[in-house]
């Protein structure tokens, strides 16, 4: 045993990674539900492990945070700058607000329980569910121009607070959103969901399903309505809503591919793709379905392909609209992705498309390049990021904010911490719009989030690991109830002023108040609770706003108790 603890005392970096391994291992598990989650277990075993007294170089965490930020900015830079920018500024607004409110009831526990900064600042990133505001609250701490020992006095209470607060923070906001909001706002989450999805191009029973494409040959007999037609009149016959195209004709014991003025005769048989259920009911009754397997050979070309949306003409753009162009022609939407999360959006007739979402296509390889071509650019998988990129706007962000301001006497800076999330913004808003560079595929962001945030949470919780046990006997209960008020505060004003001083729709109202606090399990909850998907429209624009003000206010908060 001493060999062990001299050897991690010797090479801090095992218990690094030694702090990692247990915390995505434990954070994994669930119990009824519940799930500690990778930052708070990595940050209670560092913890744990810090009382050997392991002594690790301030530069690692830094260096690893930096690389968080960017990950982070990089993920909600569309939303964010759309957010600002366009129709989801009253989604922006409101964020700011509920923000603003998270900040408020932080500072204000603080004042009365007489919490020290580091405290006051630890209450706030576990009440909020905010990991990444503590780099940017240890980034101001240390500017205070304190005695050393104070610093390290404030910076070992961080971590305590929020071990203790997150729990509840997490747990809490996800049962006041998902269950107690609809009680109290009087609002029936399944029926106001189908109403919305009714009203906006959906089905009331199945708004969410995607039928699969198919292709079927049905024969044209001498009294149909498509026999003198061309394909192009013969598929705008179709009733409002149905989408069926004749991709190949049987003539004469010969096939050729079909083109809008290819007149139609009696005796072709066609093969005509399609969702299951129009299929049968737009040409079940019109003709004989005929087995015609080489005819019908086009399936195997049928696949289903991510696009990311970058072309400014379709944004804001409705599928309904988009689905009367020439490049819609013979493909399906299966799912659209939004933001950093990829938050499933429902595919309804009068969904919107924006710069930066992932749409997945159906259809032939041929009608989805071609379609691909009009929307933005295919996302094909792979495992190769920009580190170029990465690099210079990180470097960039972090020169720009390490410049000192100074207002009367009083210096202002983003630091380099602000500056990297900044760049990430900016960088990511920059790839959704020219995605022919800049690419950081989906893993490498996810480790760059995920992981860069752990290893900077094992710094601290090694660094702290001594004094948590007798910051938290001195805290004691009162710090958890506390974490309990600076939670619901918020949470319960925003969903009233949601209500009725935005007067967002009540399906994605939840959503909103969801997004500005930056909760996924929220989210995931009321979505479960609603049966749909619906409720994540809300969540996109307010979510980005919501993860970079939270961020921000770590270092407001000091600013404010100093």
């Amino acid at each position: 045993m001493d060999w062990f603890t001299e050897t991690l005392r010797h090479y801090p970096e095992i218990a690094i990674f030694l702090s990692l391994g247990i915390g995505y291992w434990v954070g994994g598990k669930s119990f009824k539900g519940f799930a500690l989650g990778s930052v708070t277990a990595t940050l209670l075993a560092a913890v744990l492990i810090g009382q050997l007294g392991i002594i690790v170089s301030p530069q690692v965490k830094s260096v690893f945070f930096l690389m968080f930020l960017f990950a982070v900015g990089y993920g909600v830079g569309p939303q964010f700058v759309r957010g600002i920018a366009k129709d989801g500024i009253p989604q922006a607004i409101f964020a700011a607000i509920e923000c603003v409110l998270c900040l408020a009831s932080a500072w204000v526990a603080a004042k009365i329980a007489g919490y020290d900064i580091g405290s006051a600042a630890g209450l706030y990133a576990g009440s909020q569910t905010i990991s990444a505001s503590m780099g940017l609250a240890t980034d101001a701490i240390n500017r205070l121009n304190l005695p050393p020992d104070q610093v390290k006095t404030m910076l070992d209470a961080m971590p305590t607070a929020y071990a203790v607060t997150y729990i509840f923070g997490t747990i809490g906001s996800a049962i006041l959103l998902a269950q107690v909001g609809p009680w109290l706002l009087r609002i029936d989450l399944v029926a106001v969901c189908k109403e919305y999805e009714a009203t906006y191009g959906g089905s009331t029973g199945e708004g969410q399903q995607w039928h699969q494409f198919e292709l079927r040959a049905f024969g044209v007999p001498s009294d149909s309505p498509v026999a003198g037609q061309t394909v192009g009149q013969a598929e705008a016959l179709e009733p409002s809503g149905y989408r069926l195209f004749v991709e190949r004709i049987r003539r004469n014991g010969k096939i050729e591919e079909a083109k809008l003025d290819f007149i139609l005769e009696p005796g072709d048989i066609v093969a005509v793709g399609g969702q299951r259920n129009q299929l049968i009911g737009a040409l079940g009754s019109r003709g004989t379905e005929v087995d015609d397997p080489e005819l019908l050979a086009v399936a195997s070309e049928v696949s289903g392909v991510d696009v990311f949306v970058s072309n400014k003409d379709v944004d804001g753009k409705t599928l309904a609209e988009l689905a009367s162009l020439p490049a819609a022609r013979g493909v399906y939407v299966r799912a659209i992705r939004r933001g950093p999360t990829e938050t499933p959006i429902p595919v309804l007739a009068n969904t919107t498309l924006q710069r930066g979402d992932t749409i997945t296509l159906v259809g032939r390889t041929q009608d989805i390049n071609f379609a691909a071509a009009a929307l933005g650019n295919i996302d094909r998988p792979s495992n190769i990021a920009d580190v170029a990129f990465i690099g210079f706007a990180i470097t960039i962000g972090a020169l720009i904010g390490a410049i000192v301001f100074k207002v009367a006497g009083i210096p202002l800076t983003l630091s380099t911490a602000g500056g990297a999330l900044v760049a990430g913004i900016i960088a990511g808003w920059i790839r959704a719009i020219h995605p022919t560079f800049g690419r950081i595929p989906e893993p490498t962001v996810w480790f760059m989030n995920s992981v860069g945030l752990n290893v900077f949470i094992a710094v601290i919780g090694l660094t702290a690991g001594p004094g948590f046990v007798a910051g938290l006997r001195h805290l004691g209960i009162s710090l958890f109830l506390w974490g309990i008020f600076a939670t619901s505060v918020p949470l319960i004003l925003s969903m009233f002023i949601a209500k009725y001083l935005f007067r967002f729709h009540p399906a994605i109202l939840l959503g909103a108040c969801a997004g500005a606090r930056t909760t996924t399990a929220a989210l995931g909850m009321i979505c479960d609770a609603a049966g749909s998907q619906v409720p994540g429209l809300g969540y996109t624009v307010t979510y980005a706003v919501g993860n970079t003000l939270l961020t921000i206010w770590g270092m407001f908060l000091v600013m404010l108790l100093k």
